[in-house]
């Protein structure tokens, strides 16, 4: 359902996946997703899951049932995002009854919203202006070859 006023999910919703992504990453957002304690209105999304390799996607697909299987939580909120011309990708076909398509909003629409929602409110994060921007946000993506240089 498209809200205008819905937050941004927080940083424990979502996992970003690569081929570097591991069993473990992948099987701690499972278990929030339907976990008993996991009806506090997060959305918990794997993005990009099409990037995982083999053996995670295998655990992926092992832990997703067994834990709906065996949890007693019914109305968990758990959302696979990948790649529709990911063809070979062991996610998708792992998942293929689940997959539904989402509505297409306009460009306009998501900037609007994103807007809205990544502004820093004044004189609360002074580290916002360091990036010269029309307008301020809360949240940039620093990327590394090297980890711990400065970020």
């Amino acid at each position: 359902q498209h809200t205008e006023t819905a937050p941004l999910p927080s940083y424990d919703e979502v996992l970003v996946c690569t081929s570097d992504t591991g069993e473990e990453e992948v099987e701690l957002l499972v278990r929030r997703a339907l976990s008993p304690g996991s009806q506090d209105q997060k959305i918990y999304c794997l993005l990009g899951a099409d990037k995982l390799v083999y053996k995670v996607s295998k655990k992926l697909e092992s832990h997703f049932f067994r834990l709906v299987q065996s949890s007693s939580t019914p109305n968990y909120r758990f959302i696979i995002f990948c790649n529709a011309k990911a063809h070979k990708s062991y996610v998708i076909t792992a998942f293929d009854a689940y997959k539904v398509t989402f509505p297409c909003y306009s460009k306009t629409v998501v900037q609007t919203y994103l807007k809205m929602h990544l502004k820093v409110p004044s004189g609360t994060a002074p580290i916002a202006q360091a990036f010269e921007e029309p307008y301020q946000q809360n949240v940039k993506f620093v990327f590394s070859e090297r980890a711990g240089m400065g970020k």
